[in-house]
């Protein structure tokens, strides 16, 4: 498979508004089209029909797969992310469907409910929490500058290789205590695995026959193998000692339920914190400075009050949303927006779209950086499951863009901006920029 052509990104509000306003047909939404996600709106123009049309929307697949309840309003995603027990997740919480021993086999935290779960939760809770998180400050502007200092000058580059994947993989590194020689590993480990249904990243697409060779590993990709090997030589070096970075907490402190982490459970875990720690802070970072771009007139309000960068950073969360979408499955009948769920039914939550809601936010489609009331769903709502990261990666995003924007005059976009082709995460794979430096 090749790479999908790359759309054209619209370069100004103005023709995003436009692009948006065109109306789309029920019979034209396909969520499961992976293709269709490599247009920078047309997942949006989706959404809206469907949160208009068909808010709880049945979304037929190809085999294996057997389709799937499509959740699209705030606040059915609200009720179905606040009830475990109805909607669960130790049925996997992507679309694809797994048996009973892949289950067992590629589980980790985002697969459990209930005393494991916050037990699992617990070992690293206070890695995130504010006290931690607030200490890191001096250390996060510190790198910021690093990566600053080395991205703007070259007054034309990649915003997504020398910025926004670099900063937080920076970060990543930190809290797992490795050296910064092995983030380009890290950031390439995690390309291969969240981007296993882009040809760009995947070793083996997913929805390829070659993949069943790898259906017991995490995002069936082989890329898993090598994480996991490298954890495993970290939690061999850590195991016994005094470390406070995270695979020493990991490897060192049994769980509140009083049940040990066994190898296999390390390994997910390791290889979820791979992940999570970069990608959607990588791409938030990477949707805020293109709304940025498309929008000047609010780059312009933050140089001129950079008290609104906290309220900014909300936005941004919103208008990036850099996953799509999360999977629970029905433990009973139920009925949600007027649908009858059957017991065993897969359904969605499609986070990108509740942050679109017009019942909740007004003018959905502006992109405000004094917006106040934002509601989004980017990291859950209300949910066990609420994002472990979620004051890390404000953080981060803050700080950087209180770094960046006095440093700019003016910023400019240089070229293409090729979508991730991926229903799973709202990826940025370029962002060519053109700076000017005050």
């Amino acid at each position: 498979m090749t790479s999908p052509t790359v759309p054209a990104t619209p370069a100004t509000a103005a023709e995003l508004r436009e692009r948006l306003a065109e109306p789309l047909v029920l019979s034209d939404v396909d969520l499961a089209d992976l293709d269709n996600y490599t247009d920078p709106v047309k997942p949006w123009r989706m959404f809206h029909t469907l949160r208009h049309e068909d808010p709880v929307h049945w979304t037929p697949e190809d085999a294996p797969n057997s389709g799937f309840w499509a959740v699209t309003r705030h606040a059915d995603i609200a009720t179905v992310d606040r009830d475990p027990e109805t909607f669960t997740s130790t049925k996997f919480v992507n679309l694809e469907e797994l048996d009973d021993d892949q289950i067992k086999k590629r589980a980790s935290i985002l697969e459990m409910d209930g005393v494991r779960h916050r037990a699992l939760r617990s070992v690293i809770q206070r890695q995130f929490g504010a006290n931690v998180i607030n200490g890191y400050s001096d250390f996060l502007r510190g790198l910021t500058a690093q990566t600053l200092d080395a991205a703007l000058p070259k007054g034309t580059f990649d915003f997504v290789n020398e910025v926004s994947a670099d900063f937080p993989i920076n970060v990543l590194a930190r809290l797992l205590d490795v050296p910064p020689e092995d983030n380009q590993q890290l950031i390439d480990w995690g390309n291969r695995m969240v981007g296993n249904t882009d040809p760009d990243y995947a070793d083996v697409l997913l929805e390829s026959a070659e993949s069943e060779k790898y259906k017991d590993l995490p995002f069936r990709s082989p890329a898993a193998l090598e994480v996991f090997e490298y954890g495993r030589e970290l939690a061999r070096q850590r195991r016994g000692k005094n470390g406070d970075d995270i695979v020493s907490k990991l490897v060192n402190t049994t769980p509140r339920d009083g049940v040990p982490l066994s190898p296999q459970d390390f390994d997910n875990y390791f290889l979820l914190l791979v992940v999570a720690g970069n990608e959607t802070t990588r791409h938030t970072m990477s949707h805020a400075m293109l709304a940025l771009l498309q929008h000047p007139e609010q780059l312009a309000r933050l140089k001129d009050d950079p008290s609104l960068i906290p309220s900014a950073v909300e936005e941004f969360l919103r208008w990036a949303s850099p996953v799509y979408h999360f999977r629970r499955t029905a433990t009973r009948d139920v009925e949600l927006g007027g649908k009858n769920i059957k017991e065993g039914d897969k359904v969605v939550m499609w986070f990108a779209s509740g942050n679109r809601d017009e019942e909740v936010f007004g003018n959905p489609y502006d992109f405000d950086v004094a917006r106040t009331n934002n509601d989004h769903v980017t990291f859950g709502k209300g949910s066990p499951h609420l994002c472990l990261g979620n004051l890390l990666a404000r953080t981060e995003i803050r700080i950087m863009f209180e770094e960046l924007i006095p440093r700019i005059a003016d910023i400019r976009l240089a070229g293409d901006v090729p979508r991730v082709r991926s229903n799973f995460v709202n990826g940025i794979k370029h962002l060519p920029v053109e700076v000017t430096l005050a």
